[in-house]
């Protein structure tokens, strides 16, 4: 399984996927950036978080097409400023369809943990 957690910096796909990795029944899983990797080590029966801003939908979702259903895709935002605002990518595309919506305005990283894997 492969959790592509995407969004503009400082959203908190970062905060999530490090909070997702220390649970402990987590034990086979890889933090990473970038799509070959993540196609390698899913290939190879692992677990795989990635996050990364990935702004082109198109691209994410040929990626999701070519995995089918091995991929989740979680889509990361927020409208509270964090500092990270000046390393935003101005054509971003949100998904629109296949994802899990993630607010992570006034949530606990706990409950935004839980609302991804109950999804």
């Amino acid at each position: 399984m492969i959790y592509w957690l995407t969004g503009q910096p400082g959203a908190g796909k970062t905060t999530l996927a490090k909070s997702i990795m220390e649970l402990r029944y987590f034990n086979n899983w890889y933090h990473i950036d970038g799509e070959h990797l993540a196609q390698y080590l899913h290939s190879k029966g692992q677990n795989v978080l990635v996050s990364l801003v990935s702004p082109y939908k198109g691209q994410r979702d040929a990626f999701k097409e070519k995995l089918e259903n091995a991929i989740k895709e979680v889509y990361v935002y927020t409208s509270e400023v964090r500092g990270r605002e000046q390393f935003f990518v101005q054509d971003y595309e949100p998904p629109t369809e296949n994802y899990i919506d993630m607010c992570t305005d006034n949530i606990t990283v706990a409950e935004c943990v839980e609302k991804i894997f109950k999804k």
